[in-house]
Order: C-alpha cells, then structure tokens, then sequence
C-alpha cells in the first residue's frame, strides 16, 4: 500500500508555495518606496521563510522565525512608524541612476540564484542525524541556553538593532514635529 496518491506533487506544490511566498515577500520589500509596504514585503518574506523551516522539519526555527521577525522586529518598526511623521515627503529620485542601481542589483541578484542553485543540485550532501526531542518548553529553554546560546544572543541583537532603528525612525518624525509646530506658535 502507497502513501496518499499524489503526495509528492502536493509536497513540491507546498514546497513552490513557501519559496513564492518568500520570494514575493522580499520582491514587495525591497521594490516599494512606501515603508509600510516594506515592512509588510518583510513579515511576508518571513512567513514564507518560516513555512520552508517547518518543510524542512524543523519545526522550532519556524517558530523563533515568525517570532522574532514577524511578531517582534515588523511590529517594531510598525510602532516607530506609527510615532513618525504621518506624511512621506516627496522622492526626489533621479530615474537613470535608480534604473541602473535596480538593473546591477537584478543581475547580482541572478548570479547569486544561478550560484546557489548549482551548488544545491550538484553538491554532495549528507544528512546529519537529527535528534527527537519531546519539544517541551524545558527542553527548548535548555537547549538555548546550552547548546544553542550563540543563537540566543544573536536573537538580542537582531532585537536591539530593530528597535534602534525604530527609535531612529521616530526620531526624526518627532523633529520635524517639534520644528514645524514651533514656527506656528504665537509669540506671547
């Protein structure tokens, strides 16, 4: 008796799947002016990025993923938005040199792919043996303050880094507050 029929065209479609969503993700992410889109192309990104973690069995990087990225450095940024200026000023871009900043970075893009791609299809890859471990709250904080702590600290500063940025951002929204609304005060 065969498992469910069809199941390795429903694998590869799911598989399809996440890399679409991550890849639409970083396209809406890194290809919009607005920065709330790109805050959204990158909870997207992630989500995606998180769907191919659990694919490939790994079920607690899918989590920490949708985590620390989506929940914790997305909603950061969203926050700092939020406590910026409301408006986006105009962009004054000059098109030739953002055609041709956009054409290197596609064909640096591509490079890479066809690299990455070649590598995965032609290279010799073993599998380690993975250990089964019950997944209960006291084993994976044992195992991230063990084994895992580098991973741990890395968190903390992706973390701090985002909300850096966010306070950045709302920074410079609350001074251009403060100086517009000064030239509006009446003089006493």
């Amino acid at each position: 008796m065969s498992a469910f029929p069809g199941s390795p065209y429903l694998l590869a479609a799911i598989f399809m799947l996440f890399v679409g969503t991550t890849v639409a993700g970083a396209l809406l992410a890194v290809g919009t002016a607005r920065i709330i889109r790109s805050v959204i192309g990158l909870a997207t990104s992630s989500l995606g990025l998180a769907g191919l973690y659990y694919f490939l069995n790994s079920p607690f990087l899918a989590l920490m993923q949708i985590l620390i990225y989506v929940g914790a450095v997305c909603v950061t940024i969203i926050f700092a938005i939020m406590l910026a200026e409301p408006d986006e000023p105009p962009a004054e871009r000059r098109r030739g040199l953002a055609a041709l900043w956009s054409g290197a970075a596609f064909v640096l893009a591509l490079i890479l792919f066809w690299g990455a791609a070649r590598l995965g299809l032609s290279g010799e890859w073993t599998t380690l043996a993975v250990r089964n471990t019950d997944g209960s709250v006291e084993r994976i904080g044992v195992e991230l303050l063990t084994r895992h702590s580098l991973a741990f600290e890395a968190i903390s500063v992706v973390l701090l880094a985002a909300i850096l940025g966010a306070l950045a951002i709302a920074r410079v929204g609350r001074r251009r507050e403060s100086t517009e609304g000064s030239e509006n005060k009446p003089i006493p």
